[in-house]
């Protein structure tokens, strides 16, 4: 057994606990219909749709289980006046382990990256859809062979990164922007690294990527017309590539094993000031932003 998965049932005991306690023989007692809601910082909305749920299906009494997960805002308040029973589960644990945020940072922190992903293929995934994995491979080849980096992983959605590279690079995709904005950082001449990290099997919902042929075939849509587009801009001139600080010179610590960091290209020409790292850049951002999508 995982130190992950030992954590994971503590974390759902301490949960059922809080919810026995609080909500006595409502929660043991439950009628024949029980609406179960997954819900994260969803204030202002979870409210309206408990009261819009059903007291009765098929002639039976239903019950309203919002699970707030890791929710950090009046959600699980919100839930209850609304006649919600809310169970309050400390951390999100969604398909991605927030336990690994801190590896993920460390190489920015350190001045070692501008950017970093985890990745499944140096750390573990749950899937077993075959079709899955060999794509998460086969976009890795082709985001390599396109833009000259070694890249295991291009779809992972936990990342890290400098506030500036949230303004410098360009999004233009409703959706699958995690390899636009790979591209993107890479042709901007960013360093790159990559993390052994872990990607769960989802438990609640489905995906929205449709599809593995639909994904496959967007999803190539996007590396392709991203890559022409961030080529016509390299061509046209590198005005808009980032000045690399003083952190970024080679007496920077070497990165950990199990680490592919990627010099991102050439040494990129002057461009914009973006700050000394040490406070808000011109966005009114923070030096270091988190993302997982």
């Amino acid at each position: 057994m995982t130190t992950t998965s030992v954590d994971d049932e503590a974390i759902d005991a301490a949960a059922v606990r809080a919810f026995t306690d609080e909500f006595g023989d409502l929660a043991t007692g439950l009628p024949p219909v029980a609406i179960v809601i997954a819900a994260f910082n969803e204030e202002g909305a979870i409210g309206p749709v408990v009261d819009a749920l059903p007291r009765t299906v098929a002639g039976m009494d239903t019950a309203t289980i919002v699970v707030s997960d890791g929710s950090v805002d009046s959600t699980g308040k919100e839930a209850r006046e609304a006649g919600a029973l809310v169970c309050e589960v400390p951390v999100n644990r969604g398909q991605y382990n927030p336990a690994e945020i801190e590896s993920l940072i460390a190489p920015i922190l350190a001045g070692q990256a501008d950017f970093v992903t985890g990745s499944r293929k140096l750390g573990s995934e749950e899937t077993k859809d075959p079709v899955r994995r060999l794509g998460v491979r086969v976009f890795a080849l082709a985001i390599s062979a396109l833009t000259g980096q070694r890249i295991s992983d291009t779809t992972f959605g936990l990342r890290a990164m400098r506030a500036e590279v949230t303004g410098a690079v360009r999004l233009d995709q409703p959706q699958y922007q995690a390899s636009e904005l790979l591209i993107g950082v890479i042709t901007h001449g960013y360093r790159v690294a990559e993390r052994p990290a872990t990607i769960r099997r989802r438990k609640i919902g489905k995906s929205k990527k449709g599809n593995n042929a639909f994904y496959a075939m967007r999803f190539a849509k996007v590396v392709v017309k991203t890559w022409w587009r961030e080529r016509q801009r390299r061509v046209r001139g590198p005005a808009d590539r980032p000045e690399r600080d003083a952190r970024s010179s080679p007496g920077a610590e070497p990165l950990a094993d199990g680490v592919i960091a990627n010099g991102a290209g050439p040494e990129p020409a002057a461009g914009p000031e973006c700050g000394d790292g040490l406070g808000p850049d011109a966005s009114g951002f923070g030096p270091r932003s988190l993302k997982s999508t």
